[in-house]
């Protein structure tokens, strides 16, 4: 069988962003793992695929029984050309092809006490409680974590044992809590005041603290952990301090997070007491009725040798729960129970991988001890509705495991669907990895089309499912479109190129959402996800919606006139929509965030802002003369020129200059700095001015002995050379040769640049004629070249310039800096990703899709879902119902709007507003497309009365300067002001109907008179 090679470094391009919720360690036990996985059905195939795609050392798949066809709809390993093979050995080479680091095996044999000896986990799936028993005891014996997951349908559980004492070295996803030192007194105990006094709240759960770069009190750094207590006012009661050094300035307090011992009981002992993870006492007793559910039909299964027959409700007793209010629940569980759908497969299928993922590499609490899942809710309300035993008997296709819980009837909806799916990478390509097996879109007059303008990246690989090392490069809607139809041939799918944004619109329009039945978007963007939604609202589409950060997902379905539409969350602004203070990010920092703002606005200004102004100066010399030196690129250029007197000619002229910019940045700035705001400064008031989050910095003295020093000025010199298209050097020895002989900047030489860099942005009349006698030189030669700030090229010296920039920057005011994985990810704003997490929300998502087809169903059928896979925290609830508005006689909700047809021969603005009036009472005093104001009521009457008497189309032609309609137009969507609405009022779109026929002024689905 093997042991896996774990010699091997880890591939951090390839786990680039799983690392960020693994970290290191983590991820390189995940790498040594050894596991058993068991059962190779849908289920097992969503286990296989998430260990694999996460890197797991060796995984050993079992499964001797042969395939049928309904295998086939959630097993997406196999295909009708394997049927009658035995399951584990047709899905070898699939599982294999997902990552060539992964060692992949068969086991053909019966499972034995010596066989488990060799792995870490063993994972059982579709097996009888038999054997489930006597495999828990033998791991139990030899210390190996087990795992038993089942679906039956629409309900799934999951079980894990691992032993008495397992434990845990690592709890949570956040890294360890860090907050910068204001002062530490000497006492018993020793009083720690914080720079921001409102970080004290986090430390409140905080059981013990350490310390490092702490100035004069040396003695706690790095210390053995020290408990503390939040203190009313604060501060950080420490311990005893009473015989340390004087605290000088600054330091860093963090948080240590303690190792956690759990422990489970073994499965006989769990199946009599079971230990339920739930989040209320009311899906606590659920999830109980459900055990009772499960252990009914392992009973049903041996007396029987099978399932229950679909919906049939003679075909076999089940045992009579305790207490008998259970059995409603039971029996639907029971008469459902031999369906094997796609979703419920990729929802336990993920949190499964998930908690081996936890066994081997000992981050996260594993589950406690039982999980139970249903989405019984896809089923109708009304039991009139149900299916019947024989519209769920088996066709012999690869749909007839759906088709035992839904239905032929409702098989024939899915394949007539047409879907548009955005986004094609992680949760896209699971999305679409389940349309394929579900059948969406498969038949008749189906289709699925995807929508990705990006290309395949080598990092995609550890979590987009349907892409291989051989599709980088190439563009992801094709590359998902090519192996939906693998999965599936019968899918009728297409691949789009072009982004969904207002610039392609011309391309979505009015005819192509005409032709789509409802929108799943996979964004990794809010501005994105905000647009889209607002194209389902604007056709009235259902729209299914997920998202991912790290272990957390949410999966969210809104559906027109039925529930909530869309609302990007609170906490929904990325990283460079609030940016921090200019005057705190350049003066006083008192984070790691606002010195890795710092150090990203110098990159932007230094490499890609000032030679876009120079390029400029040359095309157009006398664009920089006279008031017109202004604008981000213009101040920059002093900084970018500094020591340099002339254009750089060598690679010593790059170095010379990053030489005097590391002094300019950390030294002579911060010293000129401190000449206007001394460190006893006193304010007016009496208070000082460096005091609370204001830390008063110190200069530093270049050493090229010190790494972030060198890899500074290295980082440095090699961007200016690229940005002059000079030869550089990456020869950390050779440069620091060289800076042993460069003379150091003078500080004269550098005025200037500190003048225009410290004071005001304005330039002076001295500092706009040392620029121009600069750019005499600059201007001359080849253009420079922009460089434009990229995260995933580790060569290209941006992340490392960054990052000992930032780094400088920390230790110039006594802040924790950050380490270079936490600048890559701040800076580049990646959003740490792994692959169980996508799965488990296109799972999610899969379920609601099953309900939209399905047809009207009420708002109690829908559901929102929210998971924390490292928390243990599944959260699923009822959306909310549009809010309704009122004005005068209007009632309406965000899936309303005012519809008018344009008439023949059209009408006229003044007979739109006349209509308005008459028919809804509104008096419109501003009418608006898009941004182009077509009408004001505050115009002068001349104004008004030039556009009074124009067509509507004739209008918005003349305002907008584009040729209306566009084809395939079918409205104009207008916005309306209106006379005696309240702030924050708004109204309904007016949709302008072009063309003769187009309705009733307000048909069914617009906003309504007085109900």
């Amino acid at each position: 069988m093997g042991v896996p090679d774990t010699s091997k470094p880890l591939d951090e391009e390839l786990y680039s962003r799983q690392l960020y919720v693994l970290g290191l360690p983590a991820m390189q036990r995940l790498q040594e793992g050894r596991v058993l996985l068991s059962g190779l059905q849908g289920l097992g195939a969503e286990v296989a695929k998430n260990l694999v795609l996460m890197g797991v050392g060796s995984l050993t798949l079992h499964d001797p029984q042969p395939t049928c066809w309904a295998d086939l709809a959630a097993q997406f390993f196999l295909s009708e050309q394997d049927l009658a093979r035995g399951r584990a050995e047709a899905s070898q080479e699939g599982v294999a092809k997902l990552n060539g680091a992964v060692q992949v095996c068969v086991h053909t044999g019966d499972i034995t006490e010596d066989l488990l000896r060799d792995f870490q986990v063993v994972v059982l799936t579709a097996s009888g409680l038999e054997e489930q028993l006597e495999v828990g005891s033998w791991c139990r014996k030899h210390g190996v974590c087990f795992l038993v997951a089942d679906t039956r349908g629409l309900v799934g559980q999951l079980f894990c044992d691992f032993g008495e004492d397992f434990t845990v070295l690592d709890q949570t996803e956040e890294e360890p809590l860090t907050a910068a030192v204001q002062h530490i007194s000497q006492g018993s105990p020793g009083i720690l005041t914080l720079r921001d006094a409102a970080e004290a709240r986090y430390f409140r759960h905080v059981d013990a603290v350490t310390f490092s770069g702490i100035e004069g009190m040396s003695e706690l750094n790095g210390c053995a952990p020290r408990p503390i207590r939040v203190r009313e006012d604060g501060t950080l009661e420490i311990g005893d301090t009473a015989t340390f050094s004087g605290y000088v300035r600054g330091g860093a307090v963090t948080e240590v997070q303690r190792p956690k011992t759990v422990s489970h009981a073994p499965l006989d002992a769990a199946l009599l007491r079971p230990r339920v993870v739930a989040q209320s006492p009311q899906e606590a007793r659920r999830a109980r009725c459900l055990h009772q559910a499960f252990r009914a039909l392992h009973g049903f299964q041996q007396l029987r040798a099978r399932p229950p027959r679909p919906w049939d409700p003679v075909s076999g007793p089940l045992a009579p729960p305790q207490p008998p209010s259970h059995w409603p629940l039971v029996r639907t569980v029971a008469l459902s129970s031999a369906g094997v759908l796609s979703p419920m497969a990729a929802v336990l299928g993920a949190v499964a991988a998930q908690e081996v993922l936890k066994a081997l590499s000992r981050k996260f609490l594993p589950l406690d001890q039982w999980l139970y899942f249903d989405a019984l809710d896809c089923l109708p309300e009304d039991g009139e509705l149900l299916p019947k035993p024989e519209a769920c008997a088996p066709r012999g296709c690869r749909y007839d495991g759906q088709i035992a819980v839904f239905g032929a009837g409702f098989q024939e909806q899915l394949s007539h669907q047409r879907y548009l799916l955005v986004g094609a990478g992680a949760i896209g390509c699971e999305l679409l990895k389940g349309f394929a097996l579900v059948g969406l879109g498969a038949g008749g007059r189906g289709r699925v089309t995807v929508a990705d303008m990006d290309h395949v990246e080598r990092s995609n690989l550890s979590r987009q499912f349907l892409f291989r090392a051989q599709d980088v490069e190439r563009p992801k809607a094709e590359v998902a479109a090519e192996a939906a139809r693998r999965l599936n041939p019968d899918l009728q799918v297409t691949p789009r190129t072009h982004p969904l944004d207002p610039t392609t619109e011309h391309l979505y329009g009015d005819g192509f959402f005409s032709r789509v039945d409802g929108v799943a978007a996979a964004l990794d963007s809010f501005r994105a996800r905000r647009y889209v939604a607002a194209r389902c609202a604007h056709y009235l589409k259902p729209l299914l919606e997920a998202g991912t950060q790290g272990t957390r997902g949410s999966a969210s379905v809104f559906v027109p006139h039925v529930t909530e539409g869309y609302r990007a969350p609170a906490s929904a602004a990325a990283p460079g929509d609030a940016p921090h203070p200019v005057c705190t990010v350049r003066h006083f920092p008192s984070s790691a965030g606002h010195t890795l703002q710092w150090a990203r606005d110098e990159f932007e200004g230094l490499f890609c802002l000032s030679a876009k102004t120079i390029n400029g100066h040359q095309r157009a010399p006398a664009s920089l003369a006279g008031p017109d030196l202004a604008g981000p690129g213009v101040l920059a250029l002093p900084r970018m020129v500094g020591v340099l007197r002339h254009r750089p000619r060598s690679w010593r002229d790059c170095v010379a200059w990053a030489l005097g910019h590391w002094q300019l940045c950390f030294g002579y700035g911060i010293t000129r700095l401190l000449r206007r705001h001394p460190p006893d400064e006193v304010l007016p008031d009496g208070t000082r001015f460096w005091s609370g989050p204001r830390q008063c910095p110190q200069p530093l003295e270049f050493d090229a002995s010190q790494d972030t020093h060198l890899l500074y000025v290295l980082a440095a010199a090699n961007l200016y050379a690229r940005m002059h298209g000079l030869p550089a050097s990456r020869d950390p020895p050779a440069l620091r040769e060289m800076l042993e002989r460069l003379p150091r900047p003078d500080p004269q030489r550098l005025d200037p640049v500190l003048s225009s860099g410290l004071a005001s942005p304005e330039l002076g009349p001295r500092q706009e004629e040392w620029l121009r006698e600069a750019l005499q030189d600059w201007g001359e030669g080849s253009p420079l070249e922009p460089l434009r700030f990229e995260k995933d090229d580790d060569s290209n010296f941006h992340v490392d310039f960054v990052t000992a920039a930032a780094s400088l920057r920390a230790q110039n005011y006594g802040i924790p800096a950050a380490t270079r994985s936490q600048s890559k990810r701040i800076v580049g704003q990646i959003i740490p990703a792994i692959a169980t997490t996508t799965a488990a929300v296109a799972g999610l998502l899969g379920l609601e899709l099953f309900k939209v087809v399905a047809g009207p169903r009420p708002r109690s059928a829908f559901r929102h879902s929210y998971l924390r896979l490292a928390a243990n925290s599944y959260s699923r609830y009822v959306p909310r119902a549009p809010a309704v508005h009122t004005f005068h006689q209007l009632t309406w909700t965000c899936w309303d709007r005012l519809k008018v047809p344009a008439g023949q021969p059209e009408r006229t603005l003044q007979s739109l507003l006349a209509h308005l009036q008459e028919q809804h009472g509104l008096r419109v005093r501003m009418l608006l497309l898009g941004r182009a104001l077509l009408y004001s009521a505050g115009w002068p009457p001349e104004k008004q009365a030039q556009r009074l008497g124009l067509r509507v189309t004739e209008l918005a032609q003349q305002v907008t300067g584009r040729r209306l309609p566009e084809p395939g137009q079918r409205v104009l969507a207008l916005e309306l002001g209106c006379e005696g609405e309240e702030d924050g009022t708004a109204f309904p779109p007016l949709h302008y109907a072009l063309g003769p026929g187009s309705g009733r002024s307000t048909p069914p689905g617009s906003a309504r008179g007085p109900q």
